[in-house]
């Protein structure tokens, strides 16, 4: 059956990574014109969105790249190498004071990094999946991905960018995560 052919053609995980690769680029927009509260709550949705959004990739989405596309091995760890880089900046700028000119400089820079990380994940990675993978295997990859996003902690932690790490240690990590964030009144930030 072609996807022409279905009821309702269901969201494949290309689609759904690079859906949320333009909400991240829409948050990190509304985090730097924003201020006070609004801005915290901002800056809450983008490092929620980044923390379960890499999770997912590095659990579902790298390893079927590594072993499925040409050159996968040094396309996987040039992208974990930017996601490790990533939640090191995100660390850094969580202990800001969201409203200083130090804020402002460290999230373009993150910004900037992010928007880079995404092109290449949808270029080196992307790209070559849905050449690999039929509409049925990229639908089914999509609710892993989902998944996998409500298992993920909430906050960066570098040095868990490989599947395993995140399979055993994420979900005490998510547990942490999710307790912190209800103590701070961000409970209701998805996942």
């Amino acid at each position: 059956m072609s996807v022409e052919d279905r009821p309702e053609h269901a969201e494949d995980v290309i689609e759904l990574l690079v859906g949320q690769h333009m909400l991240i680029r829409d948050l990190f927009a509304e985090v730097q014109t924003a201020t006070g509260e609004h801005r915290a709550e901002a800056f809450a949705r983008l490092v929620h969105l980044l923390a379960v959004h890499e999770t997912a990739e590095e659990e579902v989405v790298h390893p079927l790249a590594r072993r499925g596309i040409d050159g996968g091995e040094q396309v996987v760890e040039d992208r974990l190498h930017e996601e490790r880089e990533a939640k090191e900046a995100l660390v850094r700028l969580e202990g800001m004071d969201l409203g200083s000119e130090e804020f402002d400089a460290a999230l373009a820079l993150l910004r900037d990094s992010v928007l880079q990380h995404a092109h290449y994940e949808e270029a080196y990675e992307f790209r070559h999946l849905r050449g690999r993978y039929d509409q049925d295997r990229l639908e089914t990859l999509a609710a892993q991905v989902r998944m996998a996003e409500k298992a993920a902690p909430t906050h960066p932690h570098p040095g868990n960018e490989t599947a395993v790490k995140n399979l055993t240690v994420g979900p005490v990590l998510a547990v942490f995560d999710r307790v912190r964030d209800a103590m701070r009144g961000g409970g209701s930030q998805g996942g």
